[in-house]
């Protein structure tokens, strides 16, 4: 009798709250931090543009919530990552790089119903009129997730643009997506609506192009992207459009430091309303 050859797990894209397979058919084989080989999609220019017609449905529903039923539902990310601890030190995630990345979601949750206070405010003008700004999400954000670290460098991208009201669109790292794709396990049960956060794994060089050259994508975070010259890609598409371009960083961020409202504010816009007084 021959040698039983196991069946090999294939991790797919989340997109809209479910998994489906890449309309391509493809994937490509990753090892396990147990040391076994699985495969995971690899998303094509098609899986993008799917993924961005997702993400454009649900900017609604989620700008609409309440700030305060925003940062419920991303501590319960935190409670859910929580109890799957153990999955991601078994997929080779450093146990203190788990709690920083649970406690990053607990952060970012406590500042949902905070950051239009700090960011917005009343203006002293010259004249019998009340002058407010408050900030709105820009719409939705394509991420160019980090490699390193695999899991926090994720969470600490796609928590900020979200708990301001935005939907994003993620390139996972092609090198370390399990972390990835095991994170969509625990959003799709922590009452994130669909559609919120869609991730696609694969290949950045294949993707990203057609991501940033998205006219219905309203900002680009290239906080992942390591090559210069596809980075300078991306800005040249995404200037086409007008996007809002988060350049990757000159050196590589200390992800374990307090984060700051800098990932926030990046990606929200400021209106400004004049109302008399006295009316």
């Amino acid at each position: 009798m021959s040698e039983r050859v196991a069946v090999r797990k294939t991790y797919k894209l989340f997109i809209g709250g479910k998994f489906p397979r890449s309309e391509s058919g493809r994937s490509y084989p990753v090892e396990s931090g147990s040391g076994e080989t699985v495969n995971v999609a690899l998303a094509s220019r098609k899986d993008v543009r799917d993924a961005v017609v997702t993400a454009r449905a649900a900017v609604k529903g989620w700008s609409g919530a309440t700030a305060y039923n925003r940062g419920q539902i991303l501590y319960r990310v935190a409670e859910m990552l929580e109890g799957r601890r153990e999955q991601f030190t078994a997929l080779g995630v450093p146990a203190d790089e788990v709690d920083a990345a649970i406690d990053r979601w607990v952060w970012y949750a406590g500042w949902s119903d905070k950051i239009a206070q700090v960011y917005g405010g009343a203006n002293p003008v010259a004249g019998p009129y009340f002058n407010l700004s408050a900030p709105e999400p820009t719409g939705v954000v394509g991420v160019v997730a980090p490699s390193e670290p695999a899991l926090l460098g994720l969470v600490s991208v796609i928590a900020p643009a979200i708990v301001t009201g935005n939907t994003v669109v993620v390139l996972a790292s092609p090198a370390q997506p399990l972390p990835a794709v095991t994170l969509t396990e625990v959003l799709a049960t922590s009452d994130l609506p669909g559609g919120v956060v869609n991730l696609l794994t694969g290949r950045i060089t294949e993707t990203a192009p057609t991501l940033a050259a998205h006219a219905d994508v309203n900002a680009i975070d290239l906080t992942g992207v390591t090559d210069p010259e596809l980075a300078t890609a991306l800005e040249v598409a995404a200037a086409e459009n007008l996007k809002r371009v988060l350049r990757p960083p000159l050196t590589a961020p200390d992800w374990f430091a307090d984060p700051g409202l800098e990932p926030m504010t990046a990606l929200l816009e400021t209106k400004t309303v004049w109302h008399p007084k006295g009316m």
